[in-house]
């Protein structure tokens, strides 16, 4: 399953009494935990920077900040975006802060073959003062885990996947010097220096920590994307939904839904597609209130999405009718697997 929320993270920290970090430093870091992670496919072409530069003094005194840099192939390419938001930072003098984030696309395996997430990691490197170098590596997906985060034992996905994360952790450890400090166990896994804590002998945390969270997530996430709270239909169903596939290019971004007994409706976002995912939903989301508004049942506002025009950042509808799911669970668990 891919989250919206780290499923684990791990931390390295550096310091130096020497000349000190700089802007160039945390980027070539960034870039060496990407190359490595790449090493292993974990990494790949795509993907987005942010750069934030603030004084250390006053934090909220924000120097410089971008986001949604195209990072190049590769990321640390001369003529990149991002590339060239690390050469103004670095022309920035005084006692900073600095803090790159890298949203890394990449595949994880199952016996059917490679899928790809948008996030299936991110990379922050920050450097406080000079004196400190703080790299953290964060993971998206349960592929790692011998039990998924809904609480199933997945024996062959973990063989596929578990030394791929190994072999990564154990290049980044060698690039910077020394083991990770693994994050905090939390509602999906505990993280360990090699990957993560095997919990079949006591059982996770919770039994169906992704359909437990998730969903909660995924709605503050769509939240945060519209300009209020609207007139909805309701959002669960207790039998089989209808659903259309909402795509962009070749990829699917999430589904359209509208429960068989016309009670509910809504969109569910494709969590490996990252924020395109959300950004599609916000679109869909306005279109269903609308279609609420004017007076349309869930499954006629189904039926009137593949119509109903939309902005460019929300896809269009995929060819064919609405396919059926026996549940809303069935279709969540589809958008979170695939």
């Amino acid at each position: 399953m891919i989250t919206s929320t780290p499923v684990g993270e791990w931390v390295w920290e550096l310091s130096t009494n020497s000349d000190g970090f700089r802007p160039g430093d945390a980027a070539r870091t960034a870039a060496g935990m990407w190359d490595r992670l790449a090493d292993g496919d974990l990494a790949a072409s795509g993907g987005t920077a942010a750069l934030r530069v603030s004084d250390r003094n006053n934090t909220r005194d924000v120097r410089m900040e971008r986001n949604g840099l195209g990072l190049g192939a590769p990321p640390w390419a001369p003529d990149s975006p991002f590339a060239r938001a690390v050469r103004e930072a670095e022309a920035l003098e005084g006692d900073l802060v600095v803090v790159i984030r890298i949203d890394c696309p990449g595949t994880w395996l199952e016996p059917g073959g490679p899928y790809r997430a948008e996030k299936l990691f991110a990379v922050q490197v920050e450097v406080w003062g000079g004196t400190l170098l703080a790299a953290t590596l964060e993971t998206y997906s349960d592929a790692w885990l011998t039990m998924d985060t809904r609480g199933r034992e997945q024996p062959e996905v973990y063989a596929l996947n578990a030394p791929r994360l190994a072999a990564a952790l154990d290049g980044i450890s060698a690039l910077l010097g020394g083991p990770p400090e693994p994050g905090e166990e939390n509602r999906y896994a505990a993280p360990s220096t090699t990957g993560f804590r095997d919990v079949r002998a006591e059982g996770p945390a919770y039994d169906d920590a992704w359909g437990t969270f998730e969903t909660l997530d995924r709605t503050r996430l769509l939240d945060s994307r519209l300009p209020g709270a609207g007139d909805d239909y309701e959002q669960i169903a207790d039998g089989p939904v209808r659903y259309l596939a909402v795509r962009r290019d070749d990829r699917t971004l999430g589904f359209v839904w509208a429960a068989v007994d016309d009670s509910a409706a809504g969109y569910v976002p494709r969590t490996a597609a990252g924020d395109e995912a959300f950004d599609a939903g916000a679109a869909w989301v306005t279109a269903l209130r609308e279609a609420r508004r004017g007076g349309l049942t869930p499954l006629a506002a189904l039926r009137d999405a593949a119509r109903r025009p939309v902005p460019p950042e929300a896809g269009v509808i995929a060819r064919g009718g609405p396919v059926e799911a026996p549940s809303l669970d069935a279709l969540e668990e589809l958008s979170g697997r695939y």
